[in-house]
């Protein structure tokens, strides 16, 4: 139940954080309101880290596959797309398309057992739920 309500709250701070992204570019660029967004970010975790555990920072650097360190400039580019996608769409159509895409590519990793993930079985109606949630995208775009 808890991971249920995480989700959650992870699902509206990211669309919060998308509007709020997109609004201050309007009076920057895209690039310095999500360096301020990392920067920022940065500052937060620090912080919780100093407070906290205050250990295995040095870990880090010994993950292996290296590519797994490359989650920070995912991010960057995570909050450019989303910046982008929700200025030219608005945050609903966005955050849709945004979901969808997540579902689909996670469920491709999952299936291809890619980067270190269990392997799970193709399922006829995971497919069919992405189906529905893409027919989803489709009514609500539809005008």
């Amino acid at each position: 139940m808890i991971g249920f309500l995480i989700a959650i709250a992870s699902g509206i701070l990211m669309s919060l954080q998308g509007v709020f992204n997109t609004a201050v570019t309007k009076n920057s660029t895209i690039w310095s309101s999500a360096g301020f967004v990392h920067f920022t970010a940065l500052i937060v975790c620090l912080a919780a880290w100093l407070f906290t555990e205050r250990t295995g920072f040095s870990d880090v650097l010994a993950v292996r596959p290296r590519y797994l360190l490359t989650g920070g400039l995912i991010g960057a580019f995570i909050t450019y797309t989303v910046i982008v996608s929700m200025d030219k769409m608005g945050p609903a159509k966005a955050v849709m398309f945004i979901v969808v895409a997540q579902l689909i590519s996670a469920y491709l990793i999952e299936v291809f057992g890619w980067f270190g993930v269990e392997k799970q079985p193709l399922s006829m109606q995971k497919i069919i739920g992405m189906i529905v949630a893409i027919s989803g995208i489709i009514l609500f775009k539809w005008e």
